[in-house]
């Protein structure tokens, strides 16, 4: 009773306590990591996941799990009222291969954009306002100026990114329309592992650069490699914005504080505003592994901008949130720990 009387204090006050949440996507890389970050701070958690790359592993039991896809709309519907009533959801659930977005875009058509429109539908329908969704960075295309804010051209190079973009543009109406505030965070690199280490199911079948790396020094891969060297950046490498995944949870936590206390939507980058180089990340993967890494130079991809970085003013502004654990060391520390806890299993 008292537990509950302090809830609906809160609730009344617009303080971010004790919410029922419904995590979408929440076994996955990220999604297991805005878990945890909710958990910690109090509040209950029910995840909906296909585990089509999720894990079960990366499942808490303090969390209830409803085993679901997001093409099941009567499905989502039922778990919007099993496990609520809930005061906010978290959408993470999208594809997210750039290169198979280009090959397979029915997949992607399917399952990010139907999958999301089911997604918006069932939580209107269960009434629930507040909805903070995994957008991204691929919005915005080849940069016209760095570092990126949320004013820069929306452009999309990858089919992939340009789901995004249409879901943000749903959103959008089904604000207007039905009301449903949303916070559409745009990640740029996504990295690292649970900074207690308490997060060990690795990433399914990853194409990023740190996994990569990582797989290669734990000898999943015998080399890697370093796509073009002749950019015109310090060390000729790609340059890029890598955000430490705690760091992406807590966004998302100051997210759903910010639309809950504001009842307004919003679109926010989320980065470290500090980029590092393909070079810089592969010596630092040395460094700290204590292992050679063959990572020998190949052609450039099409494609591959010199530098990306973000702007993420308007996430201090707006949601009094900052990166503090995405400088390379802890990048990298923290998946080769994630890694090695992994590989002895």
């Amino acid at each position: 009773m008292m537990i509950a009387n302090i809830w609906r204090i809160n609730q009344i006050c617009g303080i971010l306590l004790f919410m029922n949440i419904l995590i979408i996507g929440g076994a996955g890389y990220i999604g297991s990591h805005v878990c945890r970050e909710f958990l910690d701070l109090g509040h209950k958690v029910t995840v909906f996941d296909n585990l089509s790359s999720g894990l079960r592993e990366n499942l808490f039991p303090e969390a209830k799990f409803i085993h679901g896809t997001i093409l099941d709309y009567q499905g989502l519907v039922t778990a919007c009222r099993e496990g609520g009533p809930f005061d906010a959801a978290v959408h993470l659930a999208a594809f997210k291969a750039a290169g198979e977005s280009m090959v397979k875009p029915e997949k992607y058509s399917v399952n990010n954009i139907s999958g999301t429109i089911n997604i918006l539908n069932a939580l209107t329908e269960a009434g629930i306002k507040k909805l903070v969704f995994s957008s991204s960075a691929a919005v915005y295309g080849e940069p016209v100026y760095t570092p990126m804010d949320e004013k820069h051209p929306t452009n999309p190079e990858n089919y992939y990114g340009f789901t995004k973009l249409e879901i943000e543009r749903i959103m959008y109406w089904y604000d207007k329309i039905k009301g449903l505030r949303c916070a559409m965070l745009r990640y740029f690199n996504a990295a690292g592992y649970d900074i207690k280490g308490r997060i060990s199911g690795l990433e399914q079948n990853p194409n990023n650069l740190i996994p990569v790396t990582m797989e290669t020094a734990i000898g999943i891969r015998p080399q890697m490699q370093i796509f073009g060297d002749d950019y015109d950046t310090p060390d000729g490498t790609c340059i890029r914005d890598y955000i430490h995944v705690s760091d992406l949870a807590s966004g998302h936590v100051a997210a759903l504080d910010y639309i809950s206390k504001n009842n307004k939507s919003l679109i926010v980058n989320l980065g470290s505003e500090n980029g590092s180089s393909v070079k810089e990340i592969v010596e630092a993967a040395r460094r700290i592994t204590g292992r050679p890494i063959n990572a020998p130079v190949a052609p450039r991809r099409p494609g591959d901008p010199a530098r990306v970085t973000a702007s993420s003013k308007l996430a201090l502004e707006l949601l009094g949130w900052k990166a503090k654990y995405s400088d390379v060391d802890n990048l990298i520390k923290t998946s080769w720990d994630a890694y090695k806890k992994s590989w002895k299993k």
